[in-house]
């Protein structure tokens, strides 16, 4: 059957366990896969610069399907499609784009298409893919949806320039469907929510998450990575924040959770970041320093996590971790602080 949010039971016994425990290398939160990158433009069937930033879902025949961003040798990206049995390995691409830029109809996208991020919505029988479409207005969201990745049905952009990293989630809120992403705005590189009627036409926008000031690992500009989770605690958040140094920018992970009906309300941020890029292949790439998950698979046991993430825009690696691990490591790491002086 389709992959759906799946309520997770959380144990108090987790939260003993990781009482105390502060930042995320006394706490392996996620554990890489031994065999990354799982996939790389040596894997792919037609030539291409890079292949990263892979939105993810598990299908109804039981296969995992990786909707890759691939960079081609001009620098503009498409969307293909990779199917493995088990998720990890024996990969089976597309032999063409499977979601090639539409500049002609939609041209919002003539510089091409990014990052999508996967819903599947029981309401609609559909799979619903936010990407970013980017052209000279700088990027945006739009929208389309699928039953089988063959056939798209595009709602075009639905979220003007300076705006990415979005996601809808899986149900109607109120009787509105909800969405979140990043706009850039003169408040700052904020993650927000907005809702919708019809999927076409967005309103009640509001800040959900702001960037921290300062020296933070989140500081200035943050961003959702996979789509959230749902969760008996609540909406369980990956979201990406980024760091400016002298060398350049780290994307690190952190966690946040929001009211499972109130979603523009935070109930916990995480104080410091949980994943960030350490291996060699995380730490040198077209854009070093990065870990980018736009998707993830939860197995049977509704607690087992496969976060898809790119690595240094390079190439596209895989890590597994525990949500009731995740949701009692934000629990024993409540954020004291947002950095911004009073």
């Amino acid at each position: 059957m389709n992959q759906k949010p799946v309520p997770v039971a959380f144990h108090p016994s987790a939260v003993v366990k990781l009482n105390g425990l502060k930042p995320c290398a006394e706490v392996p939160l996620l554990l890489r896969y031994a065999n990354n990158p799982i996939l790389s433009r040596e894997n792919w069937p037609y030539p291409i610069n890079s292949v990263f930033n892979a939105g993810a879902v598990r299908l109804a025949d039981g296969d995992t399907l990786l909707l890759c961003r691939v960079e081609d040798r001009r620098g503009i990206s498409h969307l293909c499609a990779a199917r493995s049995a088990n998720g990890v390995d024996g990969w089976r691409i597309d032999t063409e784009p499977t979601f090639p830029s539409s500049p002609r109809e939609y041209p919002e996208e003539i510089w091409g298409i990014e990052d999508p991020r996967i819903t599947y919505v029981p309401e609609l029988e559909k799979y619903a893919v936010a990407y970013t479409s980017f052209a000279r207005g700088g990027p945006g969201v739009s929208l389309a949806l699928t039953r089988d990745f063959r056939s798209f049905e595009r709602y075009g952009v639905i979220m003007p320039p300076e705006d990415k990293d979005a996601a809808l989630l899986p149900r109607r809120i109120n009787g509105y469907w909800a969405m979140i992403h990043r706009p850039v705005t003169t408040l700052g590189a904020h993650m927000w929510i907005s809702f919708s009627p019809d999927l076409g036409h967005w309103g009640s926008h509001k800040v959900i998450l702001e960037a921290r000031r300062g020296g933070w690992w989140d500081a200035n500009k943050i961003g959702l990575c996979s789509p959230p989770i749902e969760t008996s605690k609540g909406w369980l958040t990956i979201y990406h924040g980024v760091r400016q140094t002298a060398s350049g920018s780290i994307y690190r992970l952190g966690l946040a959770l929001f009211d499972l009906e109130r979603p523009d309300v935070c109930l916990q941020r995480g104080e410091s970041w949980m994943f960030g890029p350490e291996a060699p292949y995380e730490r040198s790439g077209d854009v070093s320093d990065v870990v980018f998950p736009c998707g993830q698979t939860i197995d049977a046991d509704g607690d087992t996590i496969n976060l898809y993430y790119g690595a240094a825009d390079s190439c596209i690696a895989l890590a597994t971790g525990s949500i009731r691990a995740l949701l009692a490591w934000l629990e024993a790491n409540p954020s004291s602080g947002d950095g911004v002086a009073r």
